[in-house]
């Protein structure tokens, strides 16, 4: 039975242009069996197109640059570094690559193309004197880097408070707060509390006091950021903390400002309230879409240091 595919054109590539980027590696591996007659000349270079693992490795790394142009929806990345291994059994060689990128979107398909090229052009190198040769195990053995290596990682009891006279009034409607709810909640954090409040200094602090005794290990805040008489939420809750987390502030500004220039006008902070992380964030849905990509699911780490866990 043969599937019709439709011929409007039902591909399509993955957009990454919100995902900032980090490191990530990839290793891949396959062999390519042949006689051992051939291992032989292999090893003495006495082939006659010359040093085999030689072309194969150049061909591999080459193949890794090249592995958009091969693969249609593959994307274009600036790769960091690129190595190919080969160890020369009796009657195979295995393959393996390692590749390694800082971008928004992994590197496996990359390792596995320089993979199965090097593997190739040993066949090409080869085949005047071995046509029984055969490619095969070509396999992802490892990836590291993005969100897929943080899916074990301890995530903290968290509460969402909006800050917005407007919304409170019921003259406007929360998206922010959903969206960072939404967010929060889909990447396994327990969502204890999500209240909307208006911008009034008393009752920000008595709700901050009242989570941070009752155990909420993180607060995001949403709202009062700015630079409006009635943007008091850092006003209020920077005094509060024991320990402020710049790293945490410039990754938020700097990936702000990659989109939004206005966003270097936000006031957002983030420090420790003894044991809570507190995160106070633009009001707009913009900040609460960066927020997420920037902070999920680096910024759990926070917790493994708390407690004693020591860096990963």
């Amino acid at each position: 039975m043969f599937t019709h595919l439709d011929s409007s054109g039902n591909v399509a590539m993955v957009d990454v242009s919100g995902k900032p980027g980090t490191m990530r590696s990839a290793r891949a591996s396959g062999h390519i069996a042949m006689s051992p007659a051939t291992i032989g000349l292999l090893e003495e270079n006495a082939l006659p197109k010359g040093n085999v693992l030689t072309a194969a490795k150049l061909a591999g790394i080459q193949a890794a640059k090249q592995a958009s142009a091969l693969i249609p929806l593959c994307h274009q990345l600036n790769l960091s570094w690129i190595d190919l291994s080969f160890d020369v059994q009796s009657d195979r060689i295995l393959i393996t690559a390692t590749v390694k990128t800082k971008e928004a979107t992994g590197v496996e398909m990359e390792a596995l193309t320089a993979v199965s090229v090097a593997a190739l052009t040993i066949y090409d190198m080869c085949k005047a004197v071995d046509l029984s040769m055969e490619i095969g195990s070509i396999r992802l053995d490892e990836k590291r880097g993005g969100k897929r290596q943080e899916t074990q990682r301890y995530r903290p009891k968290t509460s969402i408070l909006v800050l917005s006279d407007s919304i409170s009034s019921g003259h406007a409607d929360d998206r922010s707060g959903k969206l960072l709810k939404e967010g929060f909640a889909a990447a396994g954090c327990p969502i204890s509390e999500f209240r909307i409040i208006a911008d009034n200094r008393e009752e920000i602090a008595a709700i901050i006091d009242e989570w941070t005794a009752g155990g909420v290990e993180l607060i995001v805040t949403s709202g009062g950021t700015g630079l409006g008489p009635r943007d008091v939420t850092v006003d209020t809750l920077q005094p509060k903390f024991t320990r402020r987390l710049p790293g945490i502030e410039q990754a938020l500004f700097t990936w702000g400002q990659s989109k939004t220039r206005t966003a270097m006008l936000s006031r957002l902070v983030a420090g420790m309230i003894d044991s809570t992380l507190v995160i106070c964030l633009p009001g707009s849905t913009g900040a609460a879409g960066d927020a997420l990509e920037v902070l999920v699911p680096a910024v759990f780490h926070v917790f493994s240091m708390i407690k004693g866990e020591g860096h990963v």
